[in-house]
């Protein structure tokens, strides 16, 4: 009777938490940033159908980077949760904490327990009255949450990413601001286009997905920015 394959906790973790990464490094990157009149997400992604940007309720959204068929399954629990919540309780009770919670530990369970991990890094943020009480919240693959503010970045060139942005990042910043910001970020993102050395380029409006929270709504907030919305906000017109 042959012996069972013995794999140390530690390593078992480390492997997981490889793969995860790997997986999720593919993908393309996404940025969150504040504004003054609420939260922006832009990615670079053709497909006008598979969004990686979406609402969850009134003033809370989500994105994420990974794999598309886990991310999204994750939305649709987002969802459920958050219609339940407001519907047995009241739509206040819905929170992008309460949410980023929910997420945490059905990431951390399957991260412990399932024989591979969710390869997935998801934002979720809530949009308030005022700058200084906006919520958005970082979630790992393993169920790890990060209380961020400013600017977050996902994806595969996450660290070099948001370095950029929190160079030329300030408080106070206009919607246009951000997004050419963001543009001009996604487009360092990768690899040169035309070999080593090659100048990177904006992101063109046409391969943008891009939303917004907004301050000043009653009480939907989240707008998805066409492209025609994009290149007047981006002055590419």
């Amino acid at each position: 009777m042959s012996m069972p394959f013995y794999v140390s906790p530690e390593q078992l973790m480390k492997d997981r938490a490889d793969y995860a990464r790997k997986g999720i490094a593919r993908g393309r990157s996404v940025v969150v940033l504040q504004y003054d009149d609420g939260i922006a997400f832009a990615t670079q992604n053709p497909s006008r159908a598979l969004h990686k940007i979406s609402e969850i309720y009134d003033r809370i959204a989500f994105a994420a980077v990974g794999k598309y068929n886990e991310f999204e399954n994750l939305r649709v629990a987002g969802v459920r949760y958050a219609d339940l919540r407001g519907y047995s309780y009241d739509r206040s009770d819905v929170t992008a904490r309460g949410l980023a919670n929910a997420y945490a530990q059905t990431l951390g369970t399957v991260f412990t327990t399932e024989s591979k991990p969710l390869e997935v890094e998801i934002v979720v943020a809530e949009v308030a009255d005022e700058p200084a009480r906006d919520q958005i919240y970082r979630l790992s693959y393993d169920g790890s949450v990060a209380d961020e503010h400013g600017v977050v970045a996902m994806g595969g060139q996450a660290e070099e990413l948001g370095a950029r942005l929190r160079e030329e990042w300030h408080e106070g910043m206009t919607l246009p601001q951000v997004l050419a910001l963001a543009t001009r970020a996604l487009g360092t993102g990768g690899e040169p286009a035309e070999g080593e050395g090659a100048e990177p380029q904006d992101v063109p409006a046409s391969q943008l997905e891009a939303a917004v929270l907004e301050r000043t709504s009653r009480r939907r907030a989240f707008r998805r920015l066409p492209t025609a919305t994009l290149e007047q906000l981006l002055g590419r017109r």
